[in-house]
């Protein structure tokens, strides 16, 4: 069973909902875990040996290891749960959304118009961009900026309940440990820094936002995305959870800052929801409105240059069957270079690899964060042992 969600914003379930939820929960944790575990041991005992038999080599990218498997029945058969399993993650909540959307919209104007230190700045004339209007990313219907109702929340509320199913209890108590990790890792690797504006583009409901709250109280943390029902419901939301956050409709490609105004620019995987173009522009405006000596912070998913065929094939599929049709051409850039054509310096660019500071025991997280990146196939893996993968630069 998975925890339900606890803060004010949150959505009351019937026992039926509940088995629901928990049976989606389930399936996908089986997906993720045995299934894949299971293909992983088919490729590595069959497919591999077979193919260099033949070939006289082993595999030698991802895309071959993908043409590989898509003629076993059973990549197919794990592709085929896969793909509905995700679509039922947002089935599974949606019913319990749909009939209490308005109370939910009430609540939200409630915290809106409550004593708050934190704020909500929304922007209708903003146009949507057509990565975010054209598909339904990650299958979750009407994508994240759909509006169904005036100060319409849904989208939000669907995506908090719906990560809680997809992340089966792997997220934490508020779904926030790649936050928790990120910000951490700041601290420990870099006691100097002491942030005093920090500012997280493409926060959806600020999941990963609240952490940076918790560790450095003194900063004010600022947050952005185009998705007013997202920014809607998680202002809410870290209201009810009593930390203040400034929210503002606003698309990365163009930030409505002057230059220098922060001392830390995260995002938490959201680059690979962009084209090579958009992510070149959003790094670019992240190195305008950092003050001199700030640090661009990125928890993304490891470089295909970098990674194993298999693991580089595996980490792809979203790209192919998960309507994330940006995610392998980002994989394949240098993440490096990509942070120095937006003005960064070489010798300023770092990247990491950390454990779930939540699940790492004590000494674990600290040692993992001053050591050379070092990954796995687990890294960035939705299961047992995950340890995430980041990478960033200081702005001289």
């Amino acid at each position: 069973m998975i925890r339900d969600i606890e803060h004010d914003m949150t959505i009351e379930m019937t026992r039926d909902e509940r088995a629901r939820r928990d049976f989606v929960s389930s399936l996908r944790s089986h997906v993720m875990r045995d299934m894949a575990d299971a293909m992983h041991a088919e490729y590595h005992g069959q497919v591999a040996p077979e193919f260099e038999r033949e070939n006289g080599r082993l595999p030698e990218s991802g895309p071959e290891v993908h043409k590989l498997m898509k003629s076993h029945d059973y990549f197919r058969f794990y592709s085929s749960i896969r793909y509905n399993a995700q679509e039922m993650v947002w089935r599974s909540v949606i019913p319990a959304v749909d009939r209490q959307l308005e109370s939910l919209a009430d609540k939200a104007k409630q915290f809106d118009a409550g004593k708050q230190a934190g704020s909500l700045i929304l922007d209708p004339d903003l146009p949507m961009p057509k990565t975010v209007t054209s598909l339904d990313v990650h299958l979750a219907p009407g994508c994240y900026h759909s509006e169904f109702l005036a100060d319409d929340v849904a989208t939000g509320a669907v995506y908090d309940q719906g990560l809680n199913v997809f992340s089966a209890n792997l997220m934490g108590e508020h779904l926030c440990d790649i936050g928790d990790s990120m910000s951490a890792f700041v601290k420990v690797r870099y006691p100097d820094l002491k942030p005093q504006r920090i500012l997280d583009v493409g926060c959806t409901i600020g999941h990963n936002t609240l952490p940076w709250v918790r560790t450095f109280p003194d900063a004010e943390v600022h947050a952005i995305d185009v998705a007013a029902p997202a920014l809607r419901y998680g202002h809410a939301r870290a209201q009810a959870l009593g930390l203040p956050v400034h929210f503002r409709q606003m698309n990365a490609t163009a930030l409505d800052y002057p230059d220098n105004q922060f001392d830390v620019v995260f995002n938490s995987m959201f680059l690979h929801e962009l084209p090579i173009k958009d992510i070149r522009a959003v790094l670019k405006e992240v190195h305008r409105v950092l003050k001199p000596g700030g640090m661009l912070l990125t928890m993304e998913l490891p470089p295909n240059n970098q990674s194993a065929p298999y693991d580089a094939f595996y980490l792809d599929w979203d790209c192919y069957y998960n309507q994330e049709p940006f995610y392998k051409a980002f994989r394949d850039q240098n993440y490096q270079d990509l942070v120095v054509q937006a003005g960064f310096d070489a010798d300023k660019y770092f990247d990491t690899v950390m454990p779930s500071v939540a699940m790492s025991e004590p000494g674990v997280f600290e040692q993992a964060v001053h050591a050379d990146a070092h990954f796995d196939d687990k890294t960035g893996r939705l299961t047992d042992g995950i340890v995430w993968y980041g990478f960033g630069a200081f702005k001289s």
